[in-house]
């Protein structure tokens, strides 16, 4: 990114719970990246009036004001897809928090209409920006692997707000997945107990070299956010991670990239190279609905 932008695109942020909150304040922040962005407004389905002097306006307007050409959509997961559409058909570039829809095949239609519309759709994935991740993937490099498991625990998720648990959490499928490569589904269960607030979904993964992987998502009252893991090598193991320092600025550094992708600085093959991952873990993620749900 040069030092002083040419231009600025002006965005709108769709929905202001924890994520767009961040969101509004990175892009009010002294940031390289920011410098390219200007906040005009924020839309809410509840009366907020203005949030530290930034306007509220209407997803009409957002829609239609020239002067917005960017929406961060930060929204609940099963908004995303509608909001999405909106955003592209309007012409605009668009940033969506994951799981960037519920559906492999909405996925695919939105990622056609921003080519059509050449347009910037990004799917943000905090998850790959953390030192955790960042250390993983060092100590994964190079190592043959037997086998593993990643188990990740939390308070409830509301099913028709944030999505069947292999989209809620496809977060932990994407570290799978980057770290391991492409996978393939063997099996899935899900113990659900609504009364109770609790689900729990089992699902046995493999690579491509057959090794088995375990990825468990275990969700109920009182339960802490957590994650445990546990990967076998030929020359040792790894069990859990050491801590490794608190993830500094990891929205900031996803609107990094997206800025760079808006100013054509990233190259065709890992524009493409990422857009196949998504797809990937949507099309896992939906399978695993499909064994768990046959009716749907």
């Amino acid at each position: 990114m040069s030092a002083e932008p040419e231009r600025k695109f002006g965005v709108v942020v769709v929905g202001v719970g924890r994520a767009g909150s961040l969101r509004m304040r990175d892009l009010r922040g002294p940031h390289a990246s920011s410098a390219f962005l200007n906040l005009i407004g924020f839309v809410s389905r509840r009366e907020l009036g203005n949030i530290d002097g930034v306007q509220q306006i209407s997803m009409e307007d957002a829609l239609s004001r020239q002067d917005v050409e960017v929406a961060y959509i930060c929204s609940e997961s099963a908004s995303h897809e509608d909001h999405i559409r909106q955003f592209l058909s309007a012409g605009k570039h668009v940033l969506v928090e994951y799981p960037m829809t519920l559906s492999l095949v909405a996925a695919q239609e939105l990622w056609a209409l921003a080519e059509q519309k050449g347009k910037v759709l990004h799917e943000e994935h905090v998850e790959l920006l953390m030192e955790e991740f960042a250390f993983l993937k060092k100590e994964v490099v190079g190592k043959d692997l037997l086998k593993g498991s990643l188990l990740f625990t939390a308070g409830p998720l509301e099913e028709e707000r944030f999505g069947f648990p292999a989209f809620s959490g496809i977060s932990r499928l994407t570290w799978l997945v980057s770290l391991f490569g492409e996978l393939s589904v063997v099996s899935a269960t899900l113990d659900e107990r609504k009364e109770e607030q609790y689900v729990k979904m089992t699902v046995s993964l493999e690579t491509q070299n057959k090794c088995p992987l375990l990825w468990i998502e275990e969700k109920g009252p009182g339960m802490k956010r957590n994650r445990y893991l546990s990967f076998h090598f030929k020359s040792g193991s790894l069990e859990n991670i050491p801590n490794v320092g608190i993830n500094k600025n990891i929205f900031l550094k996803d609107q990094n990239i997206f800025v760079q992708k808006l100013l054509g600085q990233v190259s065709e093959k890992e524009l493409a190279a990422e857009k196949k991952r998504i797809l990937h873990c949507l099309t896992l993620a939906e399978e695993i609905q499909k064994i768990c749900h046959p009716k749907k």
